[in-house]
Parts: C-alpha cells; sequence; structure tokens
C-alpha cells in the first residue's frame, strides 16, 4: 500500500474535522515529524468520524439491550442422563477434534501489570504459588502437556498489544518459548484506536503524537487477520480457536467437554459461564432476543436487571460469563477486516493529554473498544457451558484482596490440593486452619485427579515454598 504524503494527511484529517493533529507540526524536528506522520497514516479518518457522532448523538443512538432479552439454556454441572449421555459424546468427540490438532489455543495478553504494581506485560507476573512461575509459562506448559497428549505440536496464538509486544516476544525469547518450538508461537498484535475529547476532537498525547488506546479484546478478528495468522492456521488444519484471557491461570483452553459440545451442535461461537457469588459480581450476562444469543457487560447492566430473581428467589441472571470462548476459523475470517462488523463500545476516563497551546492537562477522554462477545450475534446456534468456579476461574486484576495475588495463589493450591488426594499422594500440613496446603502441580505433570492418579506414584520436590509436584 501506498505511503500516503503529508498533503494527504492533512486533506484527510481536514475533511472530517481534525486539521488540529497538524497544529505544531511546523516546531517539530524531523525525527517527530516522521513519527507523528506514520500514526496519522495508520488512522481510519472514516471510522473516527463515526465514533464521533457514536459519542455525541448518545442516548439517541442507545438502543434498549436488556428489551426482550432472556437467559440461555445453559449445559449444567448438574445434569439429566440425557444431558450425562450428551457430555460423555461431546468428549469423545472433543478428543477426536484434539487429536486431530482442529483446535488451536489462543491467548488474549495485551494487559501491563500496572495495577499489580508490576512493570512489564501482565502474564510475566510470577503468580505459581510453589514454583513462582509466570501466567505466561504456566498457560504454555499446559499448551506443551496438550501437545504430548495429543502427541502434535500444537500452533498457540497469543494477542498481545503495542504496549507489550516487543516486551513479550523479549520474554518468550528469554526464556526458549518455555520449551515449545519458536514457530508454534504466533504473535498477533492488536490495533490502537484514537481516543476523542468531548467535542470528539482525536486527543493529542504530545505535541508530536497521538493518544492511543487498544480497541479492545474484540480486536482480536483483526488481529489474527494481519500478518497470515488466520492463513496460517488454515494450513496447519485449525479449524476453531479456543479463547482464554492470560490473567486466569485457571483457564482450561483445551477442553474436550466444551469442544465437543460446540461442534456437536453446529456452532460458529459459544461460551462458558458460572454462577455468580452474588448480584454485583462483575461478570457479564447472556441473553437471548430474536434468536440470537446477546452479551450485556457488567458496567451495562441496570440495577433492575441484576437484582431481579425468580419465584425461587434465585437470580434471574444468576450466570456470568469469564472471557472464555470457542469460535470457528471461519467466523474469524468473516470478522478479519471488516471494519464495521462488530460495534463500538464508549468508555469515558481521566486522559492526560496537552491542550490547543501545547501544555499538559488532565481532561475528559473518550475511549472506544470493541468485546469479543458481540459476535456471538453471528452465530446462530451456540453452546453456552456452565463451569465450576474452583476448577476454572481466578482471575488475577487487582493487588491486594478479590482477584488479588494472594487469592490466585491460594486458589491453585486448593485445587491442586484437591488433585492430589484424588490421586492417594501426599500432602504437605496446611499452614494454619481452613488454609489449603502449599502444594502445586505442573501442568506438564497433570492437569486433574484422574490424570495424577493414573501417573502412579509421584514423589514432590520439597521446597521452602511447599510441595511441587512434577
Amino acid at each position: 500500500m501506498k505511503t500516503p504524503t503529508t498533503a494527504e494527511l492533512r486533506e484527510r484529517a481536514a475533511a472530517h474535522r481534525q486539521e488540529h493533529v497538524f497544529a505544531f507540526f511546523d516546531s517539530l524536528d524531523q525525527a517527530e515529524r516522521a513519527g507523528l506522520l506514520e500514526q496519522l497514516a495508520r488512522v481510519d479518518f472514516e471510522q473516527v468520524s463515526e465514533q464521533a457522532r457514536l459519542f455525541l448523538e448518545g442516548p439517541a443512538r442507545t438502543r434498549d439491550e436488556e428489551a426482550g432479552l432472556v437467559p440461555v439454556e445453559v449445559f449444567p454441572l448438574r445434569r439429566s442422563a440425557e444431558q450425562e449421555r450428551l457430555a460423555a459424546e461431546a468428549v469423545a468427540r472433543g478428543e477426536e477434534l484434539l487429536a486431530a490438532g482442529a483446535v488451536a489455543p489462543l491467548l488474549v495478553a495485551g494487559g501491563q501489570g500496572s495495577r499489580l504494581g508490576f512493570e512489564g506485560p501482565k502474564g510475566a507476573f510470577p503468580v505459581a504459588p510453589v514454583s513462582g512461575r509466570t501466567l505466561y509459562e504456566l498457560h504454555a506448559r499446559s499448551v506443551r502437556a496438550a501437545g504430548r497428549r495429543y502427541e502434535r505440536a500444537l500452533p498457540w496464538f497469543v494477542m498481545t498489544s503495542p504496549a507489550n509486544d516487543r516486551a513479550t516476544r523479549a520474554f518468550f525469547d528469554a526464556r526458549g518459548f518455555f520449551g515449545l518450538d519458536r514457530d508454534q508461537v504466533c504473535f498477533v498484535p492488536q490495533a490502537m484506536q484514537p481516543a476523542l475529547d468531548p467535542e470528539g476532537r482525536i486527543v493529542m498525547a504530545t505535541r508530536s503524537s497521538l493518544f492511543l488506546a487498544p480497541d479492545g479484546h474484540g480486536g482480536v478478528f483483526d488481529a489474527l487477520g494481519r500478518g497470515g495468522a488466520l492463513e496460517a492456521a488454515r494450513e496447519r488444519g485449525v479449524e476453531y480457536f479456543s479463547y482464554v484471557q492470560v490473567d486466569n491461570p485457571l483457564a482450561r483452553a483445551l477442553d474436550p467437554l466444551f469442544v465437543g459440545l460446540h461442534a456437536i451442535a453446529g456452532a460458529r461461537m459459544s461460551s462458558k459461564v458460572l454462577k455468580k457469588r452474588d448480584a454485583n459480581e462483575g461478570l457479564g450476562v447472556t441473553g437471548e432476543r430474536g434468536g440470537r444469543i446477546r452479551c450485556i457487560e457488567y458496567s451495562d447492566l441496570s440495577e433492575r436487571m441484576r437484582e431481579a430473581r425468580d419465584a425461587d428467589g434465585e437470580l434471574v441472571w444468576g450466570m456470568g460469563g469469564i472471557a472464555m470462548h470457542l469460535f470457528t476459523l471461519e467466523l474469524a475470517e468473516e470478522l478479519s477486516g471488516s471494519g464495521t462488523a462488530l460495534p463500538w463500545h464508549v468508555a469515558r476516563k481521566r486522559i492526560r493529554g496537552i491542550d490547543a497551546s501545547g501544555a499538559e492537562v488532565s481532561l475528559e477522554g473518550v475511549k472506544f473498544e470493541r468485546f469479543v462477545f458481540d459476535a456471538l450475534t453471528r452465530s446462530p446456534r451456540s453452546v453456552t457451558l456452565e463451569v465450576a468456579r474452583e476448577e476454572q476461574f481466578s482471575p488475577l486484576k487487582n493487588r491486594e484482596g478479590l482477584d488479588s495475588p494472594e487469592s490466585v495463589r491460594r486458589d491453585l493450591r486448593r485445587l491442586h490440593a484437591g488433585w492430589v488426594r484424588e490421586a492417594g499422594l501426599e500432602l504437605p500440613p496446611p499452614p494454619a486452619e481452613g488454609v489449603p496446603p502449599a502444594v502445586e502441580v505442573d501442568p506438564l505433570l497433570a492437569e486433574s485427579g484422574a490424570e495424577l492418579r493414573a501417573r502412579g506414584a509421584v514423589t514432590p520436590v520439597r521446597r521452602e515454598t511447599g510441595w511441587l509436584y512434577e
């Protein structure tokens, strides 16, 4: 594609009432001018204008997402005899697809560790309770374990962001890709979107740069489409992507039951959910309207919808989404590079930028994101699988308290201690009453109690931090 000239970029900006991006251009040095022009060449000004209209027109354009929405049918944890029969069939079908290499794990890892007081990609945070392994390494060892289980090197797609792409690649490189072959791992950086001010003008971060923000986890489809990732997946026989987020070390990216249910249903996209702790837990909900699946982000839920209860006093919307999905390669291809295929969501935040004089100020910014779950509307058939929180969900979000390093390590110890008990192996004494033993099971050894039991007699490595079964 031809690189636009400075005059062409000035013309584009002016046509969309964004002339101010060149306000300080004449005072910049050569390197600064080149950097700004490079940013502007990647801006879709027509899209920016549409985003500005979306924000400025506000409530007049906002449809009632809740109207007519009813909870989706969930494949539950507690199952009837018929559901157990289907589950057994699904596990067998899922194992076939995994053994054929038809499912590729997809790790969304664009975040930084700043909320944890950690410099660098969140995936580089050491979270394992005994070994101190990082989030990246735990996920990588799970991919390696699957490769050994199914006797094939599975391709692993890792979505980064411009903020952490270089650091993530360097981290993988410095650690020998955690034992994976380098050509197994495909990094797919997500795109960045200009933030706007309350008047719909692009915010300048400095005199020579735009304020850019990631385009949200819904940007995964465009990310896969850039750089040939989808073509590479198709060449390797991939039919499905299994989407999980890096901050959840309990996530099962290669779950035979989920894969099999999805395939049997002929679904294009499916989701995992779990029972919410209470009405105010920050998980979105999934409903159906007009034969289509729709999700509503927690922050967009009305109090009425959050608190609604049935005749038994149970929450009507008691199942929350946990950012685990399966979607077909065909759906990813359809949505990749499709521009307006997924809707934009508006997020208002205070950001640092410059004013008309070039002085740095704090201002109200408007960021635009796409959500991956909006792609569910493109799937006439979809599976919603209930999973157990203690087995598959313990996200790392905060420095302290709920969803913190302490809570994640506790949940890992509790889960792995259960596996060790199921396998009939020895456990260290718990440090205190009600506190799980300091134990960790390496994914390369086992990813369930049944798999650990099948290993037979295993002697743990005893460390100061606890016992490590590996």
